[in-house]
C-alpha cells in the first residue's frame, strides 16, 4: 500500500482512533535513536533551507533590529 493511499484510509477512522494512532506515530518518533534522529533532522532542515530559499525572503538585517530595539528602549 503506497502512503497516500494509507493516509487515506487512517482519515477515514473515527477520531477517537485516529487520536490514539496519532500518540503511537509520536510515541514511536520519541523512541528513536540519535543515529536514527540525525537524518530526518538533516532532511527537514534542508527542506526548510529549500523552502526558505524559494520564498525569496531576505529578512531584516541584525544591525535594524538592534537599532530599532535600542530606539524603544530610549
Amino acid at each position: 500500500m503506497r502512503i497516500d493511499q494509507l493516509e487515506a484510509e487512517v482519515l477515514k477512522l473515527d477520531p477517537q482512533i485516529r487520536a490514539r494512532l496519532a500518540e503511537k506515530l509520536i510515541a514511536s518518533l520519541e523512541e528513536l535513536s540519535e543515529a536514527e534522529n540525525a537524518p530526518l533532522w538533516a532532511e527537514e532542515a534542508a527542506r526548510r533551507d529549500a523552502e526558505w530559499d524559494q520564498s525569496g525572503a531576505l529578512g531584516t538585517p541584525a544591525q535594524d533590529v538592534f537599532r530599532g530595539a535600542r530606539a524603544r528602549l530610549r
